[in-house]
């Protein structure tokens, strides 16, 4: 695939070049109904093959998507996508068609004179109004959605945790018993004490850090992100959720696990993805992967960037609240 992709790269610089010079030696040169009739024969030539290369690009290349959103939250966010994708692609197919058929119906004909418009209002509000309307539509839509995930208010015994950033890894801690998570600030580590938790706050006695993120599946989880040097990215593809960690400040963002890592290791389309990985493994001579969830950084923070990950685990409730309950508190790691 690659060899073909530079295949068609040297073709089309080479009728890039030879167009150019074309043009640089067109100063006396008049173009004639042959000459149109061949530039409106190739403009649909090119036109049939965009939309070809458009058709195959959907066909083979569908299986490097994400499979299904891995969170409740992740399914309004893909709902989102898919009309806004569809409605770009629907304009697209209807202008580009245009483009492409008026280059070759309206091409230079001996005895045609082209139509010479001054201004049309009708034209004018409809390429206004209706482009308007739609995307005030999305933008809505949107919002409508943007607030619904951020909006926690009514979460029951939502789980909180506290994702902290740093070149170039990941650390995480949970709220314990109370379900609030004590003060923190770059200030208070020291040794051990790597997230800068302030043990003189009650509430950070019971809280649980680790390296590891494990989440239970259908119980809300509330992220509260941290940055401890620059801005990094919190990005977790499979449940459709990305916020900043900015120094400095406290961001968040929440969302309900659906899929245990098992039951998404199942899932048709990652069992496809997983293989086709796997394949290119196998000839490369590495070992085969497992699909795990990830936490990746989606800033350009640094040299590891490319590094900066933790795995996450979703579970059953009752797997998960029996491993938390087997991790040492703040108070017993720092002592």
């Amino acid at each position: 695939m690659t060899a073909l992709l530079y295949v068609l790269l040297a073709i089309v610089l080479a009728v890039a070049i030879w167009q150019i010079a074309s043009i640089l030696n067109l100063k006396s040169a008049i173009a004639t109904e042959k000459d149109n009739n061949t530039q409106g024969i190739l403009f649909v030539a090119f036109g049939v093959f965009f939309y070809g290369l458009m058709v195959f690009s959907f066909w083979k290349y569908s299986v490097i998507l994400l499979p299904e959103a891995a969170s409740v939250e992740g399914e309004r966010f893909d709902n989102l996508y898919l009309i806004t994708m569809l409605l770009i692609l629907f304009v697209q197919a209807i202008t580009q068609f245009i483009l492409f058929f008026f280059a070759f119906k309206y091409r230079g004909i001996k005895g045609r004179k082209a139509l010479f418009y001054a201004d049309s209002h009708k034209l004018e509000m409809i390429w206004t109004i209706i482009p308007s309307v739609v995307l005030a539509g999305l933008v809505l839509y949107g919002l409508s959605v943007w607030n619904d995930v951020m909006d926690t208010s009514d979460a029951e015994n939502p789980l909180i945790v506290e994702v902290y950033a740093k070149q170039f890894q990941w650390e995480a801690r949970y709220a314990g018993d109370d379900n609030e998570l004590g003060l923190a600030n770059v200030r208070n580590i020291k040794g051990i004490n790597t997230m800068g938790v302030d043990m003189t706050d009650k509430n950070a006695l019971d809280d649980v850090p680790v390296r590891e993120l494990r989440l239970p599946k259908g119980r809300k989880v509330i992220f509260k992100f941290r940055s401890q040097d620059v801005l990094h990215s919190a990005y977790m593809p499979h449940f459709r959720a990305q916020m900043n960690c900015v120094p400095g400040m406290v961001t968040q963002f929440a969302f309900t696990p659906k899929l245990t890592t098992e039951e998404m290791r199942a899932n048709e389309k990652t069992i496809a993805k997983v293989d086709g990985i796997n394949k290119i493994r196998a000839e490369k001579g590495e070992d085969a992967y497992e699909f795990d969830y990830l936490l990746l950084c989606n800033k350009i923070c640094g040299s590891s960037h490319y590094n900066m990950q933790m795995k996450i685990i979703v579970e059953e409730e009752a797997q998960f609240n029996s491993w938390l309950k087997d991790q040492k508190t703040m108070a017993q790691v720092v002592q």
